[in-house]
């Protein structure tokens, strides 16, 4: 009996926790976008501005056409952005700075990468400035943008439409 009524508490806690934790997912999610996305656009923006000396770290890495590569980068930093801050196309426009992060890290930070050191020192990629940008993306595809969110206006919207 006693049993019972004690795993019915810890149950009911439990039950308590993970409801908090679910409310709160949103919120957190509408930070990570707010700041992130805000960071984003200013490093695409800082790009733009400075595009002659982005072209150069490009051509210094080997990439191939660095200028169109740097404003190939610059645009989706901004544009992906915009989209993260609003919510708008969250988990679309994820996935190609999902592709930028994870290529400017395996190239400019290969030190990181040389003979998979980042999974016995993980603050060698930790501590790279793209990283908090990738997992932010990784973070917004993976759970979405969150119910404070254009796209999840645009959602509630759609259900409310007469099916045909």
């Amino acid at each position: 009996m006693f049993e019972s009524l004690f795993l019915r508490l810890i149950d009911r806690i439990y039950g308590w926790i993970v409801l908090l934790g679910s409310n709160l997912q949103s919120l957190f999610l509408l930070y990570m976008r707010l700041v992130w996305g805000h960071q984003f656009l200013m490093a695409g923006a800082g790009k733009f501005a400075h595009i002659d000396t982005v072209t150069q770290f490009f051509s210094s890495l080997g990439i191939s056409s660095p200028e169109m590569t740097a404003y190939f980068v610059a645009s989706f930093e901004v544009v992906g952005g915009l989209f993260l801050f609003f919510g708008f196309a969250s988990r679309l426009i994820s996935i190609p700075l999902i592709f930028i992060m994870g290529s400017v890290l395996s190239l400019a930070h290969r030190e990181a990468f040389a003979n998979m050191r980042f999974l016995s020192e993980p603050t060698a990629l930790v501590h790279q400035a793209p990283y908090p940008f990738l997992l932010t993306a990784v973070l917004v595809f993976l759970f979405g943008p969150g119910r404070i969110s254009i796209d999840a206006w645009i959602k509630r919207w759609a259900h409310r439409q007469p099916k045909f």
